[in-house]
């Protein structure tokens, strides 16, 4: 069974479906892996990298050959053209929001799997790529706050003065919460107040229960 990694087409999309240690792990378990020329390159995997791991280069359209499609995000309606009937597509979906789109891969008797729809068990763990996002959203989320704040994060105390440390509030205490919490104590921040608890104190912060809105 061949799994196929095309490149994504959506605008300033940098994921990859796959990358070469993961191509590794699927051929491992006994499948071929075909990537899409060019597929890895704004996640800085080269098809060089692809290639060494084992998986094998392709032009757009033979990717689309495979029997299972790997990809980000949902695929549009010209890629939905190139699907064979039969094949399995994993993905981004949100069914829910996309009942067209739905409608559209029925029709073609299309298999899908929604990674936003796998439950978040401890079985299915390995397979959370909600988590995984959310994390890296939080953490994101930090770096561009910094940068819009304009100063130090961390306190300092030297002979030409002091700089206090800044206080950063973290609205809500999920996964991109949690991982807010965790880069902005790294950088030094004084507190982080939530507005839930939830093991948010673990992580260093503070709970704030009321949180006050401007005008009210």
């Amino acid at each position: 069974m061949r799994i196929g990694v095309p490149q994504e087409r959506l605008a300033q999309e940098t994921r990859a479906a796959a990358t070469p240690k993961t191509v590794e792990q699927l051929l491992k378990l006994g499948f071929s892996v075909a990537v899409e020329s060019g597929a890895g390159k704004l996640a800085s995997f080269d098809d060089e990298a692809f290639a060494e791991a084992g998986a094998e280069i392709v032009t757009g359209d033979e990717v689309w050959q495979s029997d299972v499609i790997l990809k980000v995000n949902a695929p549009n309606d010209d890629e939905i053209a190139l699907l064979n009937p039969g094949t399995t597509l994993i993905s981004f979906i949100w069914p829910a929001q996309n009942p067209q789109l739905m409608e559209k891969l029925a029709a073609r008797n299309i298999n899908v799997m929604a990674m936003d729809s796998v439950p978040r068990i401890s079985r299915a763990q390995s397979l959370d790529a909600l988590s995984s996002m959310a994390n890296i959203a939080g953490y994101r989320a930090i770096v561009e706050a910094a940068h819009e704040f304009g100063r130090f994060f961390t306190g300092q105390i030297t002979a030409a003065g002091k700089v206090p440390p800044a206080k950063v509030m973290v609205i809500g205490a999920g996964v991109a919460g949690l991982a807010a919490i965790g880069a902005a104590n790294s950088l030094g921040r004084y507190c982080s107040r939530l507005r839930y608890p939830s093991g948010s104190e673990g992580a260093g912060a503070e709970y704030g229960r009321r949180v006050p809105r401007a005008g009210l």
